[in-house]
């Protein structure tokens, strides 16, 4: 499949006269990144603070600053969600995975298909017959009050990790393109969330979905660039047809846990991220209510699948790539591609290093709008979901439009700077790209899914079940995650159980136990307040 891309992008788009000047080879790589690199990644810059600046005129309601007009196109909303969940992290994780690991990791491609049958027969039918500015909003129609602000402390909490995480990496990518040290990173931080929160706290929503499809233009550039110039210095035979020595055992199926990566583990881990970032986090069902209705947001979830399986496919091509580069210039290369480090941070390094002066500066431009996509999108999440469900839900109502969309970015303003603040931390957790992500971003998604589970798929759910099962569901995902540093590491070094496994653990406990509890003879009596304004919620959003 990927080879087919390639070749049907290299027939169209490009002969061999034009492309020439990547062939050329010097004779010592470069030492960074030049001023033409640095002009090119300020226009984009400039670029994306233009579109803020403009679609700000354009907001004259907090809700339009949320989910624009409620009339997005399903193409831009599905390439939005699509850069959203691909991230620098993706960028980043998926060659250094497939250099460095093996090229199991690649067969994720294939829960696409089945994450996009679940999402769009089955949770959007029920989630789009209400529509929301906040999600959770669906959770105290039938669970109360306590659930729906969990739900929302669960994403606001998830958000900020996961938003922290990517900050770091972008940054530490860069000092690696930039050949500095890593005491650097606080302030490459500060330079990247600053152009974030400025266009995003002005522009809101339809700034971030505009921006959104320019950066993935920028993205897909950037890798089709780096395939380009590697196929044109070494050839196309760049697919391994061999096991690296430095490779993990990676096989379809293990019984063993502590098996780091296994074709099963890679499909079902995938489409539970999926399936619980698309059936939970704000960021996503934000999305989605920002289309006409639920047709138009299945539409949405299809350009997202087609475009994630093809820059997925093309990112793990690229990974192959470089590795067959390095191998044939092994004297170029700095770096250990068998350790954890060396691995994640030869993609970055050959960008800054080995492609020509501009076309650099083009490719780390995709790598920062992946992380800008995904930063705005989280800011502007959770802006709405604290003004909905904390703010407003509560008794607080600004006077005015003008001042509850002023509200609003001073909300975004503020995530932001927490964001940049939090990412302080996250050089702590040990792995690689993979591993890190799943072990903290993606920690509180399973929980945060099943909440909507229990509230819209499951008659007989009780809010104490409810609550149990969120606390051992997160309870068994952290002694998952943390298996290492809690029960010991085994003795080659690993953990004692895969972070491949912390979802399926997570969502079968809380599932599990949740149930178990809301079927005990437990005596339960509703809030009359809470029913009441559920009632009415419920009855206000049949009539929609």
């Amino acid at each position: 499949m990927g080879c087919g891309l390639l070749y049907g992008w290299w027939s169209i788009s490009a002969s061999p006269p034009n492309l020439a000047f990547l062939a050329s080879i010097p004779e010592t790589t470069r030492s960074g990144l030049t001023t033409i690199d640095y002009v090119v990644i300020a226009l984009y810059g400039v670029v994306t603070m233009t579109i803020g600046w403009y679609m700000s005129r354009k907001n004259e309601s907090a809700k339009e600053y949320f989910v624009g007009s409620g009339h997005m196109n399903p193409f831009l909303v599905g390439v939005s969600l699509f850069v959203t969940l691909l991230s620098t992290i993706s960028y980043l994780s998926m060659p250094g995975e497939v250099i460095g690991k093996g090229p199991v990791y690649l067969t994720r491609v294939f829960a696409y298909p089945l994450a996009f049958l679940f999402v769009g027969y089955i949770l959007l039918p029920v989630y789009m017959r209400q529509r929301t500015t906040s999600a959770y909003e669906l959770l105290e129609n039938k669970l109360g009050l306590s659930v729906r602000l969990l739900g929302a402390c669960l994403f606001i909490v998830l958000r900020i990790v996961w938003m922290s995480l990517l900050i770091y990496l972008s940054a530490k990518a860069m000092t690696v393109m930039l050949g500095i040290g890593e005491e650097w990173i606080p302030g490459l931080v500060v330079a990247t969330g600053v152009a974030t929160i400025i266009y995003t706290s002005m522009g809101g929503f339809r700034a971030v979905i505009i921006t959104d499809f320019l950066q993935a233009c920028f993205l897909l550039a950037g890798i089709l660039c780096v395939l380009a110039l590697v196929t044109l210095r070494t050839g196309i035979d760049w697919i391994p047809n061999e096991v690296q020595p430095h490779w993990d055992s990676q096989p379809i199926i293990s019984f063993d846990p502590a098996t780091r990566v296994t074709v099963l583990g890679t499909i079902l881990s995938t489409w539970m991220f999926l399936i619980c970032t698309s059936g939970g986090d704000q960021t996503a069902i934000q999305r989605f209510m920002s289309t006409k209705d639920a047709r138009s947001a299945r539409t949405a979830s299809l350009f997202q699948a087609i475009s994630a399986m093809v820059v997925s496919v093309l990112l793990g091509i690229t990974g192959f790539a470089i590795l067959h580069y390095c191998n044939v210039f092994q004297d170029r290369i700095p770096f250990d591609l068998s350790t954890t480090e060396g691995a994640d941070s030869i993609f970055p390094w050959f960008i800054a290093n080995e492609l020509p002066a501009g076309i650099a500066g083009l490719v780390v431009a995709a790598m920062f709008a992946a992380a800008m996509s995904s930063l705005d999108s989280g800011i502007n999440s959770i802006a709405a979901v604290t003004i909905s469900d904390f703010f407003g839900r509560l008794g607080f109502h600004p006077k005015s439009e003008k001042s509850h969309l002023r509200l609003a970015q001073t909300i975004a303003l503020t995530v932001g700077v927490s964001v940049v603040l939090g990412s302080s931390q996250i050089g702590n957790v040990p792995g690689n790209i993979t591993a890190v992500t799943n072990k903290t971003a993606n920690l509180l998604a399973p929980t945060l899914f099943c909440l909507f589970i229990f509230a819209l798929f499951i008659p007989f759910s009780r809010t104490i079940g409810v609550w149990a099962g969120a606390i051992a569901g997160t309870t068994v995902a952290i002694l998952a995650a943390f298996s290492g540093p809690i029960f010991g590491y085994l003795d080659d070094g690993r953990d004692p159980i895969s972070f491949q496994w912390i979802a399926p653990l997570s969502v079968a406990v809380n599932l599990g136990i949740g149930s178990a509890v809301s079927l005990l003879p437990i005596p339960h009596k509703q809030n009359s307040s809470t029913a009441r304004d559920a009632s009415v919620s419920t009855s206000s959003a049949e009539g929609n």
